[in-house]
């Protein structure tokens, strides 16, 4: 049994924060949340007065977050992150992404790599991910090996390009078939080392994008989806050449076409989504997939804003990104900002040629608090996982604040009166140096020097 004892903030439910002071948070054995109590709850003194086992007490100038959670990491890319953003998707793609993606055919690189990023993600407070790896089984092993070696939480998919019209000759599946049974050894796989991981490391299903695979892959990637109940994971509306492709191999959205694939299912998570209609944004309602909102790399290569608040309003289940290195920042925080800026520019406009009423689309905006769920309880919510809150039921994962830091104190003029203003000060101006500890499933995983 683990006892912490410290200032919390959480969202329970999307955009509703809760703060409690001096929480005294119970860890059970399998690093389980057991009780949360305050000090106004009749059995808090009786507790911590009989605590025998370990109790971590925070300072005042310490204060507990959930452990953030990225819907959509390309781990390869990582070498390739803040580079040649400045160029259309498709060409990026092909001069830039592919042939780094290529060299993880050898192991030594590709462990390298990504030994590197998990430290680097989660010295940034994420302690779950949903990444992409490339189309090599052995890597693709590694990097579910590492993050589980890490004590992160990780979702891992080996990603199927198998159609040779789509993809260059020297990065590709070899074949569907070779695509399809690669993919059905790495979720045996991974299921067997599963075991060994406590916080989870789990298979998903991957077929890059619809463009990148040919109809009997699709077919064939939906059917193992099902067979052995695991994530998939995919892109969808992402940017006005994907969109238009789909539409015009298909007759129909890519949303229709991943339905009709079997892939859109409750463990389903579609990056971007820029283009979900509000006529397709039902067909994820239905299914109980979800949406990787991913705001930096939308920026850069996805030639629009998702409109975050019409598809909550809707009822579609969202998560946050980073979408390494389409968004140069592997931080959430940085995403976080960016949610919220972006939904501003979607709501007032960009074109000051335009009337103030014609120039963007109303009601548009989210607030720092919803872009904060969307990082922790919207990210559970999309994986199925009892994650992203802090409460009985949940995994016990936490980033340890100290707005105190001495180099770059964050409320040294006493500005915020409020829990939620405080909180503000800490999710835009907060830096890594702040996060003094992140904790996965009730363990230490990262510590400030």
């Amino acid at each position: 049994m683990r006892y912490l004892k410290g200032s919390m903030f959480h969202t329970p439910e999307y955009g509703q924060l809760a703060f409690i002071a001096d929480a005294l948070i119970k860890i059970d054995a399998d690093g389980m949340i057991q009780q949360v109590l305050a000090p106004a709850d009749d059995n808090y003194a009786e507790t911590l007065s009989t605590i025998s086992s370990e109790l971590v007490e925070l300072s005042p100038t310490q204060y507990i977050l959930p452990g953030f959670i990225d819907l959509h990491v390309h781990a390869p890319q990582w070498p390739q992150a803040g580079m040649a953003l400045d160029i259309p998707l498709n060409d990026w793609l092909q001069t830039y992404t592919f042939p780094l993606e290529a060299k993880y055919a050898d192991l030594a690189f590709a462990e390298k790599v990504y030994q590197d990023l998990v430290q680097q993600l989660l010295s940034r407070g994420t302690t779950t991910v949903l990444y992409f790896a490339t189309v090599h089984l052995e890597a693709s092993l590694a990097l579910a090996k590492i993050s589980g070696g890490a004590g992160q939480r990780a979702l891992v998919g080996k990603v199927v390009m198998d159609d040779p019209e789509m993809n260059p000759d020297y990065y590709r599946d070899a074949s569907t078939e070779q695509a399809l049974a690669d993919t059905e050894t790495f979720i045996q796989t991974i299921q067997e080392m599963a075991p060994a991981y406590p916080q989870g490391i789990y298979p998903v299903v991957t077929p890059r994008f619809v463009p990148s695979c040919t109809d009997e892959a699709l077919a064939g990637l939906g059917a193992l989806a099902q067979k052995y109940d695991v994530h998939i994971q995919s892109h969808c509306s992402e940017s006005d050449w994907q969109h238009e492709y789909v539409r015009t191999r298909f007759g129909q959205s890519d949303t229709n076409v991943l339905n009709h694939f079997g892939l859109l299912t409750p463990k389903a998570v579609m990056a971007h989504g820029n283009f979900v209609d509000a006529v397709n944004a039902p067909i994820f309602v239905a299914t109980g997939a979800a949406l990787a909102h991913c705001p930096i790399s939308n920026a850069y290569l996805s030639n629009a804003v998702m409109p975050v608040r019409r598809l909550k309003e809707q009822g579609v289940t969202i998560g946050l990104g980073t979408d390494i290195a389409g968004g140069f920042s592997p931080s959430l925080w940085d995403n976080i900002k960016q949610a919220v800026i972006s939904s501003r520019m979607l709501e007032e406009g960009v074109d000051p040629q335009l009337p103030a009423r014609e120039r963007g689309v109303a009601e548009s905006r989210i607030s720092i608090v919803e872009a904060f769920s969307l990082a922790t309880q919207g990210g559970g919510v999309a994986l199925q996982l009892p994650i992203g809150v802090i409460a009985p039921g949940y995994t016990a994962d936490f980033q340890i604040i100290d707005v105190a830091d001495e180099k770059q104190p964050l409320d040294q003029f006493g500005a915020a009166q409020t829990p939620e203003e405080l909180l503000q000060k800490i999710l835009y101006l907060a830096t890594p140096e702040h996060i003094r500890e992140v904790w996965v499933q009730g363990k230490t995983v990262f510590m400030q020097a």
